[in-house]
């Protein structure tokens, strides 16, 4: 089963770390990302730049509002998402505990939704419905 696993990030903490601190704790982060592909757990990722570059969009009285920035107001931010493959949550909670980016803020893991069976209903709706 897929898991989807967010990492904030606390900027105090990046703050606090000198470049060689900064570059061996990046190394020990992709070494970790290394070891859960080698072993079949790590199914993409991605880091997320700043959320000074967010933009959040919300639906107000029928209009979509864009603003700047990330939806919350956090001490920490979003810093990036991996997807892992994990026989259960437990599990994906005893691969995550073992990754160094935990040093940097917490983590939160979801179990990714199967959305197969919605999107199929949904393509049967849309295939039926007559063309405006």
């Amino acid at each position: 089963m897929k898991y989807i696993c967010l990492g904030y990030a606390d900027p105090q903490i990046f703050a606090a770390l000198s470049e060689k601190e900064m570059n061996a704790a990046i190394d020990r982060c992709f070494t970790y990302d290394d070891e859960l592909r080698a072993k079949g757990h790590f199914a993409g990722g991605h880091g997320l730049q700043p959320p000074q570059s967010a933009m959040t969009l919300r639906s107000v009285n029928g209009c979509v509002v864009v603003t700047d920035g990330p939806f919350t107001e956090t001490k920490e931010y979003l810093g990036g998402i991996l997807i892992l493959e994990a026989r259960d949550l437990n599990h994906a909670v005893e691969l995550i505990s073992k990754h160094p980016g935990v040093g940097f803020g917490p983590w939160e893991i979801r179990p990714a939704a199967d959305l197969d069976e919605m999107l199929r209903e949904s393509e049967k709706r849309r295939a039926t419905k007559p063309k405006a």
